[in-house]
Order: C-alpha cells, then structure tokens, then sequence
C-alpha cells in the first residue's frame, strides 16, 4: 500500500503548529458586552431565560464596565429598562431617563478605556413594544419614528456616548441621525448600524431582559429570515447615509450573510450574537451535553471566520478570560 506524500496532519501535531498555521482568531479587544440597566433597581436583576446575565443596578452597571476595560474588551453596549413607558417612548430622549444617566454614569468610570455604545430604539420606552410611533390604525409610522431617533440620538451623544447603535430597521434612520449628530455639533460620535436585522425567533430571552411591552412581531420593518440580498442591499444603504460600521442581527443563523456582507463593504461588520444562541449554548452545558467553554469560543471563532471585524455577545467577559489562559 503505498504511502501518502501530502499530509495536512503535520500542521496539526502539536500546539504550537496549530496556532502557528491558524486562521482566525478571537482577540477580547474584537468583543462588545450587551448590558441591561433598570431603572430603580437597589441589586442586580437575573433574567432567567439568560443564565449569568442580569439587569444591573446603575453602581453594578459600573462595576461591569470597569470590569470589561480591564479584560481589554472592545465596548459595552447599553439597553436601559425604565420604570415607566409610554406610546412615544419619551423616556429615551429625557436627558435623566435611564439610559441616558447610564451613559453618564459609564462614561464617567471608564473614560477612554472601552467604547461606550447605545442602543437606539424605542422599544424598550414604548407600552406597545415597538421600535417607532405608531399611527392611529396601529402600524409604526416610519417617517415620525425617524424625527423621534433623530432627538434620541443628540440625547445620547449629550450624555457622552461613543457610538449610537440604532436597531429599528426605519428606512432612512442611519442619514437622519448623522445629519442630527454633524447639526448638533456632535461629529465625533460614530454610527454602529443594524443594517441587517431580521425578524427572528432567536430573539425570546432578549423580550425577558428589557422587560418587552410587544405584542406581535416586527415583521413589517425587521427583514424575512430567507432573504440575503436584501439584507446587503440594506447595508449599502446604511453605508451611503453614513454608517460606520453596519451588523448583521443575528448572528449564528445568518453566517453566510455575514460573509455577503464583508464582501460587499469596506467597513467593519459587526455581527450581535444574540440572546437565543446564547441561552440555547447555556441550556445544553447546564444539562452536561456540551462542553461550555469549547462551544462558547467555537461559536465566536464562528461569527469571525465568516468575516465579523466586531461581535456583541453575552460571553464577551467569559471569552476574554478563556482567551487569556
């Protein structure tokens, strides 16, 4: 029998050779940390659906930021739950609404060390749990909804963000907030777009952490699960309003829209590893199915082999520490 010439397994023989030869790497500094602030709240909050994960208090959401400057983490992005809400979502644009005093309060624990990042939408503000103003018949009313991100944008760089994030899929949102930013003196502050957010079942826990009003679903402004040229021709829009770096939502079901994507733009592209994917991993490992910690980084080399420059996941501080051993 004769003996094979080529053989790949040599690069695979020991450690060494194998990060020698690797491809992809998870670097923390590539990570981004979603965090949930409540408002009132006197001690951290556990989501059930989300094992390890919490709606902090505003001294616990310090304590996290600080935390992930000193894993070297890349950012934190906010989601405040206030106590009240109302149709127009008034309490994201209150400069002393809760996620814009969690601005406040992280910017000032951690300055320049982490990217400080908002989410930009009116969900979490609403009664009726959309991302827009509604109209009278009950459907969100895209053109209003854009006047309404555009005040909750200014509020936001006012209280000191680094980078809006806004994820209402609005047609327009990305142009009417930079020409509100650049107008209110405010060009320093960059853009993560959700330029590709579809209408996902993988998003049920996150409902739980931002205690959700909905009743529904979004699929009249979140994209079809079957559709990627849409999905990039979205984000070439994003990109010509002014987006500086556009994402993909979700992630793991949607690889290969990631791929598209960095192949179509000459930004980075971020990609959110949701609530869903997150919990289905925490659920298997707490049953003794999977190894936790080898599914966990798998699962973000994943999103970066596909071409992911930045990812949000709930294992951003688990991942850095793994990454360090």
């Amino acid at each position: 029998m004769s003996r094979p010439v080529i053989r790949p397994r040599r690069l695979r023989r020991t450690p060494a050779l194998r990060r020698l030869v690797g491809e992809t790497q998870v670097r923390a500094s590539q990570l981004v940390l979603p965090v949930f602030v409540r408002e009132g709240a006197t001690e951290p909050v556990p989501i059930g659906s989300m094992p390890g994960v919490v709606q902090h208090t505003r001294d616990s959401l310090k304590a996290a930021a600080l935390e992930a400057a000193e894993l070297g983490l890349g950012g934190v992005m906010l989601f405040g739950i206030p106590a009240t809400k109302d149709a127009t979502g008034s309490g994201a644009i209150d400069p002393t609404g809760i996620l814009n005093l969690a601005i406040n309060d992280v910017v000032a624990e951690v300055g320049d060390q982490l990217t400080v990042m908002s989410d930009l939408c009116l969900d979490e503000f609403t009664d009726h749990g959309h991302c827009g103003l509604l109209t009278p018949d009950g459907e969100v009313d895209n053109d209003k909804t854009l006047a309404a991100y555009a005040e909750m944008a200014i509020a936001q760089a006012e209280a000191g963000v680094d980078m809006v994030g806004p994820s209402g899929m609005m047609d327009g949102q990305v142009a009417v907030i930079r020409q509100a930013l650049d107008a209110g003196e405010h060009s320093g502050v960059s853009i993560l777009a959700y330029s590709a957010k579809y209408a996902s079942a993988f998003f049920g826990p996150f409902r739980e952490a931002v205690d959700s009003s909905l009743d529904g679903d979004r699929k009249t402004y979140q994209q079809d699960p079957g559709n990627v040229r849409e999905g990039v021709r979205e984000v070439l829009l994003d990109v010509e309003q002014g987006a500086d770096i556009v994402m993909v939502k979700p992630a793991l079901a949607y690889l290969d829209v990631v791929a598209r994507v960095r192949d179509a733009v000459d930004v980075p592209v971020a990609a959110y590893n949701i609530s869903g994917e997150y919990s289905m991993v925490e659920a298997a490992a707490a049953h003794g199915w999977i190894d936790r910690d080898a599914a966990v980084l798998e699962t973000l080399t994943s999103i970066r082999r596909a071409g992911a420059d930045v990812i949000l996941t709930y294992w951003a501080v688990d991942a850095a520490r793994l990454l360090a051993r």
